[in-house]
C-alpha cells in the first residue's frame, strides 16, 4: 500500500504551487472558523458589562473585524473550490493520458482477453473517484485536524471536565468506524467490478445491436443485462448495508457527545464550577469539534472509493507490453520488402502451438497468396510480420534484418494491411482516408481515393469528402468501406502489403471493383494475400497452402493443380 500511495502522491508534483496554496487557504479557513465562537464568548463575558458607548464602539470594531475575516474566508473557500478542483481535474487529465497511452502500447494478446467496457471504466468512473480523493482528501484532513486540535485546546482552557466528557466517546467512535470501513472497502471494490461488467455488457450489446435485431433477440439481451444489473444491485445493497450502519452509528456518536457535554455542563453550572457564558461557548465549539471528526471518518469512505479505483488504475499500468522495442532497435528506410520466416513457431499464451517450424521466403515485390482450411493459422502467420504477436521461436526477417531489431513504429510504417472487417472511425470520409498519412494534403487524399476507385462514389455522397460516415461507417456499403480502407493504404504507400480476405464478404460486383483496386495497390510491392475465393489469386506468383502441419504445398496456380493435392481439392470446392 505504501508503494501505491507514493505513486498516487507523485501526481501532485506538477501542481505543487497550487497544492500548497490550497493547503494554506484550507488552514486559514479552519483558523477563522475557530475564532468566531471566541468572539461570542468575548461579547457575552466582557462587552455586555461595558457602558453603552464603549460596548457600541467595541461591537463596531468587532463587526468590521468579523466582516474582514468572512471576506478572507470567502476567498479561501473560492480558491479551494475553484483552483483546487482545477488541480484535481488536471491530475485526472494526467492519469487519463497515462492509461490511454499505456493502452496503445499493449499488444493484441492483451486485448484478446479483455472487455472494452471494463477498460473504459478504468479511464472514466475510476479516475473521477481518484481525483475527488486527491483534491478533497488532503484539504479535508488538514481542515479537520486543525479544527479538532484547535477546538480541543480552546475547550481544555474553558473546562477540562467538559472536554473529557466530549472526548470520552471518540475512541469508541473511531473503532466503530474502522470496523465498518474494512467492510466497505471490500464492498466498494466489488461495486467497481460489477459496474465494469455492466459497461462491458452494454458495449457488447450496442456494438452488435444490428445482429440482436436481425435475430429478434431483444428479450434475450434484456435477460442477460438483467442478470448483470441484478448482480450490481446486490453489490450496491451490500455496500449500502454497511454504509447505513456506518452513517447511523456516527450520527449516534456525535449526538451522544453533545448529550454528554450538556449533562456535564448542566452539572458544572449547577455546582458553580462553570458559568453560563463558558457553557454557551463550549456548545458552540462542539459542532466545530464533532463535524470534522465526522468529516475525517467520512473521508475513509472517500478514500476507499478513490484508492480502490487507483488500485485498478495501477493494475493496468503494471501490465508490461509483451511486445516492445529492444534497447538497440533501430528505424529502417529504403525497405525493399524481402520477407523470410526461419523455423518460426507460435502459440498463444494459454495454448499449444498454432504454427510449428514454418519456413518461407518471399522476394521483394513478389505477390504471394496463402490458402488453406479455416483454423490453419493463415491470419496468425500474417499477424507475426508487423509484430502484432511475437514469435514463440525462430525469427522473421525484413530485408535480412530480424524484425525484432527494428523499432515497432518503423516496422509498421512500412506495412499496409487491408482486412475483411474494415474499421472506419467516426468522422468524415476525408478524415478516414487521411488516417493513413495524417500530414497528407487534400490533393494526396483525393489521388489515393482515385487509385482505390473510390473517388467517384465519394463525390456522389451528400457532402463529398466531408460527408460524415457514422459509427464504423454504417452509412456506407461493404464495398465502399473496403475501398476507403484501400485508399487509406494507398496514402500510406508501404512497400509491404497484407490482404486478409479483403473481398470475401463482398458481392460479385463490389468484389470486382475492389479486386481491381487491390491489384493496382499491389503493383511493385511485396504482397501477401489470404484468400477464401481461390479464383481471385490464380495470377499470384506464388501460392502457399497452409495446414495445421505447416506449409504443405507451394507453387503457382497451374503447378498446384497439376500436383492434384490439397490445393486442387480446395479449388474444386470453391468452383462447386
Amino acid at each position: 500500500m505504501r508503494s501505491n500511495l507514493k505513486k498516487m502522491i507523485a501526481y501532485y508534483k506538477p501542481y505543487k504551487k497550487v497544492f500548497f496554496l490550497d493547503m494554506f487557504f484550507a488552514i486559514l479557513s479552519a483558523l477563522i472558523a475557530l475564532v468566531i465562537p471566541l468572539v461570542v464568548r468575548f461579547i457575552t463575558s466582557k462587552v455586555i458589562y461595558m457602558d453603552t458607548q464603549q460596548a457600541v464602539n467595541t461591537i463596531l470594531k468587532i463587526a468590521i473585524g468579523m466582516v474582514l475575516l468572512v471576506l478572507i474566508q470567502a476567498y479561501c473557500n473560492f480558491y479551494i473550490a475553484n483552483y483546487g478542483h482545477v488541480m484535481g481535474a488536471s491530475m485526472e487529465y494526467d492519469m487519463r493520458s497515462d492509461i490511454f497511452s499505456h493502452y496503445q502500447k499493449l499488444s493484441f494478446s492483451f486485448y484478446d482477453d479483455q472487455k472494452t467496457g471494463q477498460l473504459m471504466s478504468r479511464i472514466t468512473s475510476d479516475l473521477f473517484d481518484i481525483t475527488e480523493l486527491l483534491h478533497h482528501g488532503p484539504e479535508n484532513i488538514v481542515i479537520s485536524l486543525i479544527k479538532i486540535f484547535g477546538a480541543f485546546i480552546i475547550l481544555s482552557n474553558i473546562s477540562w471536565i467538559l472536554t473529557l466528557a466530549a472526548f470520552i466517546l471518540v475512541p469508541f467512535m473511531l473503532a466503530y468506524a474502522y470496523f465498518f470501513n474494512r467492510k466497505m472497502k471490500a464492498a466498494f471494490r466489488q461495486n467497481r467490478i460489477k459496474i465494469a461488467d455492466i459497461n462491458a455488457q452494454i458495449e457488447d450489446n450496442l456494438s452488435g445491436i444490428r445482429v440482436v435485431k436481425s435475430f429478434a433477440n431483444e428479450e434475450i439481451e434484456r435477460k442477460k443485462f438483467k442478470q448483470g444489473n441484478d448482480g450490481f444491485l446486490a453489490a450496491k445493497k451490500n455496500s449500502y448495508h454497511y454504509m447505513g450502519g456506518y452513517q447511523a452509528g456516527l450520527t449516534a456518536f456525535t449526538t451522544m457527545i453533545q448529550v454528554c457535554v450538556i449533562v456535564a455542563g448542566g452539572f458544572c453550572v449547577s455546582k458553580g464550577i462553570l458559568d453560563i457564558t463558558d457553557l454557551i461557548t463550549f456548545l458552540l465549539y462542539i459542532s466545530i469539534f464533532t463535524d470534522p471528526i465526522k468529516t475525517l471518518v467520512d473521508f475513509t469512505e472517500q478514500f476507499q472509493n478513490g484508492y480502490s479505483g487507483f488500485e485498478r488504475f495501477l493494475e493496468i499500468l503494471s501490465i508490461r507490453p509483451d511486445i516492445a522495442d529492444r534497447t538497440d532497435a533501430h528505424a529502417v528506410s529504403d525497405v525493399q520488402g524481402e520477407i523470410a520466416f526461419e523455423d518460426v513457431s507460435f502459440r498463444y499464451n494459454d495454448g499449444e502451438n498454432v504454427l510449428e517450424h514454418v519456413n518461407l521466403h518471399v522476394k521483394a515485390g513478389e505477390y504471394t497468396a496463402l490458402v488453406g482450411p479455416s483454423g490453419a493459422g493463415k491470419t496468425t502467420l500474417m499477424n507475426l510480420i508487423p509484430r502484432f504477436y511475437e514469435v514463440s521461436s525462430g525469427r522473421i526477417t525484413l530485408d535480412g534484418t530480424d524484425i525484432r531489431d527494428i523499432t515497432i513504429k518503423s516496422l509498421r510504417d512500412h506495412i499496409g494491411i487491408v482486412q475483411q472487417d474494415v474499421y472506419l472511425f467516426v468522422g468524415t470520409v476525408y478524415d478516414n482516408i487521411r488516417y493513413g498519412k495524417p500530414d497528407a494534403t487534400k490533393e494526396e487524399v483525393i489521388q489515393a481515393a482515385k487509385n482505390a476507385n473510390a473517388h467517384e462514389f465519394i463525390m456522389s455522397l451528400p457532402n463529398g469528402y466531408e460527408t460524415d460516415i457514422g459509427q464504423r461507417g454504417i452509412k456506407l456499403s461493404g464495398g465502399q468501406k473496403q475501398r476507403l480502407s484501400i485508399a487509406r493504404v494507398f496514402l500510406k504507400n508501404p512497400p509491404v502489403l497484407i490482404f486478409d480476405e479483403a473481398t470475401s464478404a463482398l458481392d460479385n460486383e463490389s468484389e470486382k471493383v475492389v479486386q481491381e483496386s487491390l491489384e493496382k495497390l499491389a503493383h511493385n510491392r511485396t504482397t501477401f494475400v489470404i484468400a477464401h475465393r481461390l479464383s481471385t489469386i490464380r495470377n499470384a506468383e506464388n501460392i502457399m497452402v497452409l495446414t495445421e502441419n505447416g506449409i504443405e504445398e507451394e507453387g503457382t496456380h497451374k503447378e498446384l493443380l497439376e500436383k492434384e493435392g490439397l490445393y486442387k481439392k480446395l479449388y474444386e470446392m470453391t468452383l462447386a
